[in-house]
């Protein structure tokens, strides 16, 4: 991808979003538009464009899956609240069929979950072979909240990130393709957003009061959330900081990192299991 492509990126998002290029999370522009040259007219359009390019990839996908193939891909949302991650899963996760994506929000723990070992609940939710996932909030929440309010000593939550290395190590090795994006918005924004939310009736059960209370660790969100950048940003499983202020270009730029990573996957439509001659003449030979 580049200038010449004609899609707004003078770099590709996979280069230009990488968390290990872009710095201090507590320094990044939660407004910026890192690689991407164009406004938001031409980022929604965009969207709507890469939008058929997705899906077209997304069906390739499906249809390996569904002739034995076992690959998947998983994408995890991780953010501040009202950073948009359930956004991305309705504009984005909504391009393309929904026979082949599997999508999984994880909130707080419930009593089962918490009787066994943190990843017990993310196995269970793992892409099978032909599918997107998309985890809205993931095994992360237990080296962030966690971490932030001390739910577990530090002895515990320091291994974790070790931990979910081999564990995605585990899961690449295993044909899942895993990329992850940090959704990232401004306070300014954030606030925005909250009151939008106690304005209208019809987004009054998106809002949670408890929202309020985690912005008071926003310090703390971020010096934990640089921790996961520092310790788990592999090239097995790589982050992406996206800046979430304008909702269209944390829109577009998740759809771009997920055509990049369906195109690294080289799919073709899987050969027939059948004789087409034979199929075709019977077809043929059907009433009218």
């Amino acid at each position: 991808m580049g200038k010449n492509d004609d899609t707004g990126w003078s770099t590709a998002p996979f280069e230009a979003l990488r968390a290990s290029g872009l710095g201090p999370i507590a320094a990044f522009d939660a407004g910026s538009r890192p690689g991407f040259d164009g406004d938001k007219d031409r980022g929604e359009d965009l969207l709507t464009e890469r939008g058929e390019v997705l899906a077209d990839l997304q069906e390739l996908l499906y249809a390996n899956g569904r002739s034995g193939d076992t690959r998947s891909v998983l994408l995890v949302l991780q953010g501040m609240d009202s950073a948009g991650k359930g956004g991305i899963v309705r504009h984005v996760g909504g391009l393309v069929d929904p026979q082949g994506l599997a999508i999984k929000g994880f909130g707080k723990p419930t009593e089962e979950e918490l009787s066994h070992d943190y990843l017990w609940r993310i196995r269970k939710a793992l892409p099978t072979g032909g599918r997107i996932g998309i985890f809205d909030r993931s095994h992360y929440e237990d080296v962030l909240p966690v971490r932030v309010h001390n739910l577990v000593p530090e002895s515990v939550w320091e291994k974790r990130y070790d931990e979910i290395n081999a564990f995605e190590q585990e899961l690449v090795d295993g044909g899942t393709t895993v990329i992850k994006c940090a959704l990232v918005v401004s306070k300014a924004e954030q606030k925005k957003r909250l009151t939008e939310r106690l304005e209208r009736p019809d987004e009054y059960w998106k809002y949670n009061p408890g929202d309020i209370d985690e912005r008071g660790y926003w310090d703390d969100y971020l010096e934990a959330y640089q921790a996961i950048f520092d310790r788990t940003d592999t090239d097995t499983a790589p982050w992406f900081l996206i800046p979430a202020d304008s909702k269209w270009f944390s829109r577009l730029a998740v759809c771009e990192l997920l055509i990049h990573t369906l195109q690294s996957l080289d799919l073709d439509w899987p050969p027939a299991d059948f004789d087409v001659e034979t199929e075709k003449k019977r077809v043929e030979a059907l009433d009218v």
